[in-house]
């Protein structure tokens, strides 16, 4: 029998991305104490570029829009928030979204599971994103349910269980 696997990697949907802001616009046009604060959100590039009056108004509109991406279920690891910035009379904050997993992340992933996993289980980087491979299926999903319990500063999802 061939080797079961799965792979681990950290991707966010972009237009789930995009509609959150796209909402986030809209609800900071029309809240009370956003008026006249001159508060926007908007892409800059590959970047989310927050704008306000003052510091904690551009702090709330990123409030609302980590909110937003709650509902849309990405997770705020994912969001790479910088602090406010002042440029001329406006505070300006840029906000970028992370994907992949760096060499040194997926090499504590993998470490994480040759210490802790179950026996025959390799995990081996592949770019961007883990292999998982072991003859059991039921120690792939021993892996997974460890993974799930570590608290990492990245987001993970499970891709391609065969």
């Amino acid at each position: 029998m061939a080797d079961s696997s799965f792979d681990i990697v950290s991707k966010v949907e972009r237009q789930e991305v995009d509609n959150a802001l796209n909402q986030t616009a809209k609800e900071i046009s029309q809240r009370y104490d956003f008026k006249g604060v001159g508060a926007s959100i908007s892409w800059s590039g590959e970047k989310i570029l927050l704008e306000a009056n003052s510091e904690d108004r551009v702090k709330a509109v990123l409030d609302v829009f980590q909110s937003k991406l709650i509902k849309r279920g990405i997770s705020l690891k994912s969001l790479d928030a910088g602090e406010p910035q002042l440029s001329g009379k406006e505070y300006k904050l840029f906000a970028s979204i992370q994907e992949g997993i760096s060499q040194e992340n997926a090499k504590k992933v993998a470490k994480l599971i040759r210490d802790e996993g179950p026996k025959g289980v390799k995990a081996q980087v592949q770019g961007e994103e883990l292999r998982v491979s072991s003859k059991s299926r039921d120690d792939l999903q021993t892996v997974i349910s460890l993974l799930k319990g570590q608290d990492f500063d990245f987001d993970l999802q499970f891709v391609n269980y065969r």
